[in-house]
């Protein structure tokens, strides 16, 4: 399923959500950050993708409740994030993921008309509405999901 709309390569890296807000010219929080964590319990290990607004940061104690399953959540090194979903760090996109990895997108997307992600490659963003993303991701919608970072 494709997302449609045109990718945008930029001169300086989006690494980062901060990097890719200067560069495209719109606030922080319309970035839309993919992060990439594992849970380890008995059974092994189960990859997730949390898309959390730029200007926001991931609640990690509540991946495990909002998916109701135990086990103990961690941020993969670079080569795992590579094996699990085909994309290096600080380009992975949330579209084109493996079919098995569940998503869980913040609703403080919500608040911006466009937002954009990576588009596989540390240097190539793609807009899309937050209806548009969740579409494209299947992912479950979340308020728990993030929280705003304390000076």
């Amino acid at each position: 399923m494709g997302h449609g709309e045109q990718v945008v390569e930029l001169t300086d890296t989006a690494r980062s959500a901060l990097d890719a807000s200067k560069a495209l010219g719109v606030p922080v929080g319309a970035i839309v950050k993919t992060l990439i964590f594992v849970i380890q319990n008995d059974e092994g290990i189960t990859p997730i993708v949390c898309l959390i607004s730029g200007d926001m940061l991931c609640d990690t104690d509540q991946i495990t409740e909002i998916l109701n399953i135990d086990g103990k959540v961690k941020r993969p090194d670079a080569n795992t994030v590579k094996d699990l979903t085909g994309y290096s760090i600080g380009g992975v996109s949330p579209i084109g993921l493996p079919s098995d990895i569940s998503i869980i997108m913040d609703s403080a997307l919500e608040r911006f008309n466009k937002i954009w992600s990576a588009a596989g490659h540390t240097h190539c963003v793609f807009p899309a509405t937050f209806d548009r993303l969740k579409e494209l991701t299947r992912a479950q919608i979340s308020d728990k999901i993030s929280y705003i970072p304390s000076d």
